[in-house]
């Protein structure tokens, strides 16, 4: 049996109004195989976005473990887990939170210039990414010169630039109109199938949701339901 690429065991997660405690994840137990496409559903304030920071990394759980190649992530230290995040995983988020001054091909490039990567090597590098999202004729147009979707597929490209095994995305889709949404949808089912990059997707569409591998429901903390789309 394959094991699973990341996975969560009894993440526990509360944040403090007032005197009182809203605990947002209990006991959430979770397996990522290799290359699966999964997402994760919920109402606004389920706990989703939380759950993938912690995934991520980006977050600390109260309680639990985050394990990848036998490690607990959560044990490492700031500059360990920052480490981690720049060699295995990559993030999408509603808003692409790109640079405006930057062309494309620079914001793509812009995890291999904080590293200190080759200026040259990093701009070939990015400009294959480009050209893999179907931006070949966009690299040096800045973002206000792009549709939302082109921006989106911009930070898609971004998110691939170090081949992460994970990428971590946070309503991907939810700016954009129905067209636009399924070509990228259909963008990262690609991405999925060449490059076996795993994806994790918060999302309210249910149309997203129904075209990946499976589907979890967060509710009150809990993952409820469990059905896969193929």
């Amino acid at each position: 049996m394959t094991p699973p690429l990341l996975s969560c065991k009894s993440i526990s997660k509360s944040f403090k109004e007032g005197e009182h405690a809203l605990h947002v994840l209990k006991n959430v137990q979770l397996e990522i195989a290799p290359k699966e496409m999964l997402a994760i559903l919920g109402s606004s304030g389920s706990g989703k976005s939380t759950l993938l920071h912690i995934l991520g990394t980006l977050d600390q759980a109260d309680a639990g473990e985050v394990i990848f190649e036998n490690k607990n992530l959560l044990t490492l230290s700031a500059s360990e887990q920052a480490a981690f995040r720049n060699q295995h995983l990559g993030f999408v988020y509603q808003f692409h939170h790109l640079l405006p001054e930057f062309s494309a091909i620079e914001n793509v490039a812009m995890p291999l210039f904080i590293a200190n990567a080759a200026k040259q090597k990093a701009l070939e590098r990015a400009e294959a990414m480009l050209n893999q999202v179907g931006l070949a004729e966009r690299v040096l147009h800045k973002p206000y010169q792009l549709s939302g979707g082109e921006r989106q597929r911009v930070a898609i490209a971004r998110a691939l630039i170090n081949d992460p095994s994970i990428i971590m995305a946070d309503e991907p889709t939810g700016n954009l109109d129905a067209d636009t949404s399924q070509s990228i949808v259909e963008l990262i089912k690609d991405i999925n199938k060449k490059n076996g990059t795993a994806f994790v997707i918060v999302t309210h569409d249910q149309a997203l949701a129904a075209q990946l591998d499976r589907t979890l429901y967060l509710h009150k903390g809990c993952f409820t339901e469990s059905k896969h789309a193929k």
